[in-house]
């Protein structure tokens, strides 16, 4: 099979992160797409996160029902820094027959040459780079490590919506309503999520 692996915090998930998926699925022909959430971003080191059962418990929310999503919990047993190379390489030694295809936004092509083995990372899988609403393309350089076949560009609509802009909206008592989907907003009442302002 072909999979697409989306690996971040979720924190919480929200719709961005389910147009972009959908978007890489139906435009890179993948068969199903990986939500991975992270133990500890290697880049959030001492930032405050949710736990991680409540943020699997809101992707879990988040994809019911979609037949080609799924979750994988992979960095969540492994625990400590999640390094996508790492994970990369167990997903290829449980699963030899499948081809692997790592989703990267914006932010992530331009911080990828700072990842751990970014040229490993480059053999296991091969890069989507999404590119949100028209914007300008990023430099694919950082990503492609002389190797633009292992690059394909990946386009979505322009949603400007992000975690910390919704952890904040519900520190301040704002809606976050057709922002993340309803059982993720209806979990994050339930649990009083974000009630005070996270970094």
């Amino acid at each position: 099979m072909r999979i697409g692996i989306y690996g971040g915090t979720f924190d919480p998930i929200h719709l961005a992160h389910l147009v972009l998926a959908e978007q890489c699925l139906e435009q890179a022909a993948l068969d199903e797409v990986w939500f991975i959430p992270a133990a500890q971003p290697p880049h959030k080191l001492g930032a405050s996160i949710s736990p991680p059962a409540q943020r699997l418990a809101m992707l879990e929310f988040a994809i019911a029902g979609h037949p080609r999503f799924r979750v994988d919990r992979v960095e969540l047993e492994r625990g400590g820094p999640s390094f996508t190379v790492d994970t990369l390489s167990l997903l290829q030694a449980r699963h030899p027959a499948d081809e692997w295809f790592l989703l990267l936004g914006a932010d992530a092509i331009r911080d990828f040459p700072t990842w751990r083995e970014p040229e490993r990372i480059l053999e296991l899988a091969r890069i989507v780079a999404v590119n949100r609403g028209g914007q300008p393309l990023p430099d694919l350089a950082p990503v492609q490590g002389g190797r633009a076949e292992r690059v394909q560009v990946v386009e979505m609509p322009g949603l400007e919506i992000s975690a910390t802009d919704l952890r904040a909206r519900v520190a301040a008592g704002r809606s976050i309503r057709f922002l993340v989907p309803r059982a993720v907003e209806v979990y994050i009442h339930q649990q009083a999520l974000y009630r005070r302002a996270t970094s």
